[in-house]
């Protein structure tokens, strides 16, 4: 019964070592792809993306959700998505425009839940759907570009990929920034 428990116990801490690997791993994705060895990153990117929606669903199977995970998990996520999406646009394989909405909208959260962690009690940054939607526009697009770069696929979903991406990432920003305003002045105070 103890080793049960205790196997029990380590198989808990199993979804935040999957996020934390992909942090770990996700720098030497980036080495591979600037030195174009371009089969190996694809396979190394399907198998983090495969853990990241592992480790979801063993934290909910295994009721082992944590402060740590719920912060780690998005970290590693963004890490790794704006990571590729970057050194494609410092290599040119992209247009650098479209790292620069991606990458700005990502900063412009990210001061608003420090401005909001800073100066009020919120804790909790549910995603809307349009980030939602960009995110999964965004990962549609660095795989169907690393499958490219691989010489498995011919460039024509890449164009409306792209579009694709710079809109959502535009919208789901503004939509953000709205949504933060609009909380920003539910909790000041009446005069």
């Amino acid at each position: 019964m103890k080793r049960d428990s205790e196997k029990s116990s380590a198989l808990k801490h199993l979804p935040n070592l999957l996020s934390g690997a992909r942090l770990v791993i996700a720098p030497y994705l980036f080495y591979l792809l600037w030195h174009h060895q371009n089969k190996l990153a694809l396979a190394i990117a399907f198998v983090t993306g495969w853990t990241d929606a592992f480790d979801g669903f063993l934290a909910r199977k295994l009721n082992a959700q944590s402060r740590l995970g719920a912060y780690i998990d998005p970290v590693a996520d963004k890490l790794m998505l704006s990571g590729l999406i970057v050194t494609m646009a410092i290599m040119r394989v992209i247009d650098p425009w479209l790292a620069v909405i991606v990458v700005g909208r990502d900063v412009l959260i990210l001061l608003m839940v420090g401005a909001a962690f800073a100066f009020t009690k919120i804790r909790s940054f549910p995603p809307s759907i349009w980030g939602k939607s960009s995110t999964a526009a965004q990962i549609l697009f660095v795989l169907a570009m690393l499958i490219h770069l691989a010489g498995y696929q011919d460039t024509a979903i890449l164009v409306p990929l792209k579009w694709i991406v710079a809109a959502l990432a535009a919208w789901s920003g503004i939509d953000y920034a709205y949504r933060a305003v609009r909380l920003g002045r539910s909790l000041a105070p009446r005069q």
